[in-house]
């Protein structure tokens, strides 16, 4: 297994460059295979779960080509069958968006239930529910979910609470249904955004998407398209607060800073600098952090994901805060391993209190999730000695390239893989 190991205390500086939105393009690539012909997306994220997501596509029959590390071509005029593979759905939770683009294409998909990260439960029954009201039936065979119907038949969708999987999932298998869906309540998120932009331009007709009301209506078939993914904010944000936990100053290029501004507004709240360009944000955190208070919320409100980043930056600030976590209800496990570093915080039903404390202290913790694992990153970096951070299989699925952008801003970090190379990294670096 492979770790990361990290020596602490340099404030980052420079610049570093933003890949594409992964739960964008997640979904984008799960629509591409809703035409015959074929289409190029670029600006994809080199990391786990998308070549995951390829590698199930490319099973299930569809022509899968790398143009180049970021840029691909699929074709799925080939696709010879409508079930996905345990394997995939095991590694990814976002597989389950085949159910949505093949049940929109062939009226018809298999997928299995799905995994990904273990951050609580996220119910696939607003989905169901959704396939349902176009006129599927559903069911759970053998540990899959079976969706199937003679048509699909637009309808009205109100979905009882906002989820950005059922939102993308019904969005593509009502764009080739007969006549005029609404989806009330839908998920207004950038990567939403993003792929109704694709759909659209591949013959979709899909309005309103970035607002809680999404109208679709139905087309019989689906073109080439050639398509640009949007920059992963979360990516964005987790740099962000790396240079606000070690009081550095970096300068974040390829964002887009309308979709940062819940992070920005809580990096300012606390203390930092930040200022916006056309398609870049600086950070600049030039003393100690101040607390505040964060709740999570569906956007624009301030994202689950960036929870525990900006836990780490609070454990380092000057007084007391508290983060509210509404959207999944596991998502404090990684406290445990702060605790090992020196950080004060107790976690109370979905709150954390959070003691701000002077400093943290390396030592050797394990990722319980991807953004989690990144925080836990972000902690190593922040703190006197050398932090190892085990189980990094997790931070691979999301983030491209991390240890290299980190040092190019310059962190003392190295990726390892034997207990061996780790004492040569600590004689290393003294």
């Amino acid at each position: 297994m492979e770790q990361y190991v990290i020596k602490g205390g340099n404030p980052l500086v420079g610049e570093v460059e933003i890949g594409g939105a992964k739960n964008a393009a997640l979904g984008i690539l799960a629509a591409a295979i809703m035409t015959d012909e074929t289409v190029v997306i670029d600006n994809l994220p080199d990391v786990q779960d998308i070549n995951v997501l390829l590698e199930a596509i490319s099973v299930i029959g569809a022509r899968v080509d790398r143009i180049s590390r970021h840029k691909v071509a699929i074709n799925g005029s080939m696709i010879g069958q409508v079930s996905v593979d345990y394997e995939f759905i095991k590694k990814i939770r976002a597989s389950y968006y085949l159910l949505g683009a093949l049940l929109g294409k062939y009226k018809r998909a298999e997928v299995p239930l799905p995994g990904g990260c273990n951050i609580g439960s996220r119910p696939i029954d607003l989905h169901l529910k959704g396939f349902k009201a176009l006129g599927a039936t559903t069911s759970i065979r053998n540990g899959s979910i079976v969706a199937e119907a003679e048509k699909l038949k637009g309808t009205h969708i109100y979905l009882d609470m906002v989820s950005v999987g059922a939102t993308i999932n019904i969005m593509m298998a009502a764009s080739m249904a007969e006549g005029y869906t609404i989806i009330e309540n839908s998920a207004r998120e950038p990567h939403v955004v993003d792929v109704a932009n694709f759909l659209n331009s591949m013959g979709a007709n899909i309005k309103g998407a970035g607002t809680d009301v999404i109208r679709i209506r139905g087309v019989q078939k689906l073109h080439r398209a050639e398509y640009s993914i949007i920059p992963d904010q979360i990516e964005a944000g987790t740099f962000m607060f790396a240079a606000a936990a070690t009081r550095g100053d970096v300068m974040v290029k390829n964002v887009i800073p309308k979709h940062l501004e819940a992070t920005t507004a809580k990096l300012v709240e606390i203390g930092c600098e930040v200022e916006e360009f056309d398609d870049a944000v600086r950070v600049v955190a030039s003393k100690r952090l101040n607390s505040t208070n964060v709740k999570t919320l569906p956007y624009p409100g301030y994202p689950t994901d960036m929870q525990p980043q900006i836990v780490v930056a609070l454990a380092l600030a000057h007084g007391t805060s508290i983060v509210t976590e509404s959207i999944f209800e596991n998502r404090f496990k990684y406290v445990d391993e702060l605790t090992r570093m020196g950080a004060t915080i107790k976690v109370e039903g979905n709150s954390a209190i959070i003691y701000g404390t002077d400093g943290f202290t390396g030592a050797r913790v394990s990722a319980p999730d991807l953004r989690a694992g990144a925080a836990l990153v972000i902690a190593g970096l922040a703190a006197e000695g050398v932090t190892v951070v085990d189980d990094i299989v997790y931070i691979q699925r999301g983030y491209e390239c991390f240890e290299d952008k980190l040092r190019s801003l310059g962190a003392e970090i190295e990726r390892v893989s034997t207990e061996k190379e780790i004492q040569k990294f600590k004689l290393r670096v003294g």
